[in-house]
């Protein structure tokens, strides 16, 4: 009976849990109206969203920092104005929308390297954090050079060139200092969320 409480532990999720996931869905969706258009033309901007992505698999682990991640998506796909630019399932058809899976990505490779150091420490948080924020443009790009040259017939086609001069080295740094923020809170916030998400009170 034991044994089966334990797992049974594993794969639901608490009540603190869940209210820990929510505040991140939230902070998600404030992140996305916190953004910069970079003078350059096209559309591309910054924003929090990679800071509180990160953070969520940081302090919340893989599975709760995707699931919180992958909450605001689907809430978003139904029409929720939460995106920086509303929501609605035509999202799915900008060639952008692949940046927002990356979150979701970002959350969980996160998570899953952090839970592969034995001992936390501030260089493992950033380590685990700055690749975990790679993967957001790995899957950015895959899908905005897919819907732009394959699937997309009114947009004209993009150049392997111009996507990572426009869409990853005009914006990789930045995104790289707001995820350095992000392991530093994650390191000194660990603790309380730790607790937090604890059965043991």
């Amino acid at each position: 009976m034991r044994e089966n409480a334990n797992i049974q532990n594993k794969t639901s999720m608490n009540t603190q849990e869940i209210v820990c996931c929510g505040m991140f869905v939230a902070l998600m969706a404030v992140g996305a109206k916190i953004n910069i258009v970079l003078p350059l033309g096209t559309g591309v901007t910054v924003s929090l969203q990679i800071l509180f992505a990160v953070l969520a698999g940081l302090l919340l682990g893989p599975r709760d920092g995707f699931i919180s991640v992958l909450v605001y998506l689907l809430l978003g796909l139904f029409g929720l104005p939460i995106y920086a630019h509303g929501g609605g399932p035509y999202y799915v058809l900008k060639p952008t929308y692949g940046f927002l899976i990356g979150f979701a990505s970002a959350a969980l490779v996160t998570g899953l390297l952090l839970n592969m150091f034995k001992k936390k420490t501030r260089v493992t948080y950033f380590i685990a954090a700055e690749l975990g924020m790679l993967t957001y443009y790995v899957w950015g790009l895959l899908y905005f050079y897919i819907m732009t040259n394959f699937l997309i017939a009114d947009t004209a086609p993009i150049r392997l060139k111009e996507l990572m001069t426009v869409w990853f080295f005009s914006t990789v740094w930045i995104d790289a200092l707001i995820t350095l923020l992000a392991a530093s809170l994650g390191y000194r916030l660990s603790s309380v969320f730790s607790y937090l998400t604890s059965n043991k009170r």
